[in-house]
């Protein structure tokens, strides 16, 4: 099995590497095409239908390997992820790839995603039912009136994430495929093999993507690639609430940090400054790192060691959750980010440039001891 995983990684990455020229002249060709403009960081047109070559790679290399899997392998469950993630992924590229071409308006945009997620949740009953809440008594059980909107909320939710980072080269492909890479390797920790295959040839997917996507750009992944990303990332790390005795509910959130993180923090702006929350702007993450003089390819790869961190927290905390100290170990991991993410985001001025309350206090609490020296 390791060997035919091997080969659906490898398989993948060589579909992506030949899909993606051929993606790239289609999109020129009916002028799929992204325009520069003062909020963007490119200063030229590129094409923008790359997200086409990364699920067309995905679902050719699914659907070869499958008939080689032994049979019993799959379970039920995991006959309806891959379902759910070829028919709701096909509705999110389509959306993604006339969105690309079109420039559809938010609101349809979220009307098909809402769609596209319902398919997951009622047509194959993939869904977050139970939760593991730290301190709490083992599993929590979720009714439907809960699990349903939880599980919608939560595609919705992480599928815009990714598509919100989206703004240099390389960054939401490298994102994504860190996340793919954490998923997989708690996989082999859950000993799940059909997952591990299904995150392998993900992750072949963007890494293949990657070789034409990465600083300086040949093509764009569009929103056809990072609404696929987003879709697929959240229905894999459902895993995560899935996983009774590993995994507790704060994984899936580590898994996908980076993007959720930067999607708070621009909600909290743009509420600050009383704008709608679906405005854009050039206070994401990535622009920030560039205000303080980083270039473009080093923003990238600060924002993947960032997202590399919190994969690592994700599995060091789901590795323990089964020890006598795994709620202990949790309640550190949030607290710890919680206050690093805040001090971060103070740094950069993701939310506001002016106001640092967590710093100004920390400076407060040095100046003090130096005063009573002083006085004495």
């Amino acid at each position: 099995m390791l060997a035919l995983i091997f080969i659906a990684f490898a398989a993948t990455l060589g579909l992506a590497l030949v899909l993606t020229p051929l993606v790239k002249k289609l999109a020129v060709r009916i002028g799929a095409i992204d325009v520069p403009n003062q909020r963007k960081v490119h200063t030229r047109i590129m094409p923008r239908l790359g997200g086409v070559a990364i699920y067309g790679s995905f679902v050719i290399g699914l659907l070869l390997v499958l008939p080689f899997v032994p049979e019993g392998t799959l379970s039920s469950n995991n006959r309806d992820l891959i379902y759910s993630l070829l028919i709701g992924g096909t509705i999110i590229v389509l959306l993604g790839a006339l969105d690309d071409k079109f420039d559809l308006s938010a609101k349809l945009k979220l009307l098909v995603q809402i769609g596209a997620a319902c398919v997951v949740v009622f047509g194959f009953d993939v869904k977050i039912d139970l939760l593991n809440i730290p301190f709490g008594s083992s599993m929590q059980p979720l009714g439907e009136w809960l699990s349903i909107p939880l599980t919608i909320f939560w595609i919705v939710g992480v599928t815009n994430a990714i598509n919100l980072i989206d703004g240099l080269d390389g960054l939401a492909a490298g994102v994504s495929g860190i996340a793919v890479g954490t998923i997989m390797v708690m996989a082999i920790i859950m000993g799940n093999t059909p997952v591990i295959m299904i995150s392998a040839i993900l992750l072949g997917s963007i890494v293949g993507f990657l070789f034409f996507n990465f600083h300086p750009a040949k093509i764009f992944m569009g929103d056809s690639g990072s609404l696929f990303l987003g879709f697929a990332l959240a229905t894999l790390s459902m895993l995560g609430f899935k996983q009774i005795t590993i995994v507790s509910f704060v994984t899936p959130l580590l898994i996908i940090g980076v993007p959720l993180s930067d999607t708070f923090f621009a909600i909290v702006r743009r509420w600050r400054s009383k704008k709608p929350i679906f405005a854009p702007d050039k206070g994401h993450l990535h622009h920030c790192l560039q205000q303080l003089g980083f270039s473009h390819r080093k923003t990238v790869l600060i924002i993947y060691g960032i997202a590399a961190f919190f994969g690592a927290c994700a599995v060091i905390q789901s590795a323990v959750s089964n020890s006598g100290l795994g709620n202990w170990i949790t309640f550190i991991v949030i607290c710890a980010l919680v206050f690093l993410l805040q001090i971060g985001a103070e740094l950069i001025g993701i939310v506001d440039q002016t106001r640092r309350p967590v710093l100004d206090l920390l400076a407060r609490l040095r100046m003090k001891p130096q005063t009573h020296s002083r006085g004495k």
